[in-house]
């Protein structure tokens, strides 16, 4: 018996089989997709198309009803990185999105300060979102991966690396800027400001390459446009989007047309107030704690969010988790809410009606996260990061 338990321990345990059964779920549910037909791999036929429509010099950001539903939010930038994928067959493009953006997420993981065994429950305990993100072919895998990375390369005083990390996610998804929040953490930071504003200038160029630099600029004022109306029309009661704070308390109140500006000028104090403890910043976990924050915040104060947004928020969640010296019993139960009823909340663990009459009409699938970013937000006004937390 204790020889069997050896053995599962060490499988799961091993990052060789984690990274195996991410590129395997990575390549199967593309390969599936595929075989459905074009309209279950919408969202890759409206990334693919980016580059078309940027080469030919129409706008990214229309109706395409007779390619793909729905419209496209990634900047321009997205045209260069979408580019290679173009030229590929569907079948094997869609299965290489998938398995770049895993792979850009479990280096992250590997990457991260902890132990192998605590960097391996990380990887499970974001399994299930993962799989929800994969499905969708979305870059919110990669984004969460860059998010950490940018954090990282930081802390390891690689100005260079941490500056690409922040702008390919802003670039293309503009939530990527949310990596300046582990600025205050930088060494050199005239040599981050450089390496910043060098390598911002190339990739606000780059896409005017291929196009022209009228496109260009005028792809950026389009992207705002685009943002702003997808930022209204998400404020709607009962979608499928705004699972975040506000979508919680508009729906809760039957109230939609409470402004965003209402939680996020508050939102935006809490989130900074616990820059005021200098005296931590040479702590590591107060750093990782930031991260924790920063991931959940991005996802809980945007009203763009929906379901496979959350591979973002878990990831601040699980971080949070693993740092805690002596996980006590309402730590535990905190983590398995979050399991259950944000990780599982679409799944066939819940009938239909149950996700269609609560969990979407009162996107609750954010209340777990919301719970553990106001702990998170409490540990760090008032923990002593040298000696309450644990990193191994």
């Amino acid at each position: 018996m204790k020889k069997f338990q050896s053995f599962v321990i060490s499988f799961f345990t091993n990052f060789n089989v984690i990274f195996a059964v991410y590129l395997i779920v990575a390549a199967f549910s593309a390969y599936i997709k595929y075989l459905g037909g074009a309209q279950c791999y919408n969202n890759y036929l409206l990334f693919k198309y980016v580059y078309l429509h940027t080469i030919e010099q129409k706008n990214i950001f229309s109706l395409y009803p007779e390619l793909y539903s729905d419209c496209n939010h990634y900047g321009v930038f997205f045209s260069i990185i979408i580019a290679p994928f173009y030229y590929l067959p569907d079948w094997l493009a869609m299965i290489l999105w998938n398995v770049i953006n895993a792979l850009i997420f479990l280096f992250a993981i590997h990457k991260l300060p902890f132990s192998i065994t605590k960097r391996s429950v990380f990887a499970w305990l974001c399994f299930q979102e993962y799989i929800t993100a994969a499905v969708s072919f979305q870059f919110n895998v990669a984004l969460a991966g860059l998010i950490i990375l940018s954090a990282i390369y930081i802390y390891e005083r690689k100005e260079a690396k941490s500056a690409l990390a922040i702008l390919i996610g802003t670039f293309i998804k503009i939530y990527g800027i949310v990596g300046l929040s582990s600025f205050f953490f930088v060494k050199n930071k005239t040599k981050f400001i450089l390496y910043f504003i060098l390598i911002g200038l190339a990739f606000f160029v780059l896409p005017m390459i291929i196009s022209s630099p009228h496109f260009g600029i005028h792809s950026y004022i389009d992207w705002y446009n685009s943002l702003i109306e997808k930022n209204n029309s998400n404020q709607v009661l009962g979608n499928r989007q705004d699972f975040s704070l506000m979508g919680v308390i508009r729906r809760i109140s039957g109230r939609a047309d409470i402004s965003n500006i209402v939680f996020i000028a508050p939102g935006l104090f809490v989130f900074l107030l616990p820059y005021i403890r200098v005296s931590q910043y040479k702590n590591l976990a107060f750093r990782l704690m930031i991260l924790s924050s920063t991931l959940l915040f991005l996802v809980l104060f945007s009203s763009s969010s929906e379901s496979p947004t959350y591979i973002i928020a878990v990831s601040g969640v699980v971080i949070w988790f693993l740092m805690q010296k002596k996980k006590s019993k309402i730590d535990i139960a905190i983590m398995v809410f979050v399991i259950v009823f944000t990780c599982f909340a679409f799944s066939d663990l819940f009938p239909r009606s149950i996700k269609e009459k609560i969990f979407i009409k009162y996107a609750t699938k954010a209340i777990p996260c919301i719970i553990v970013w106001i702990r998170v937000i409490f540990d760090l006004l008032t923990k002593d990061f040298e000696k309450d937390f644990n990193l191994n």
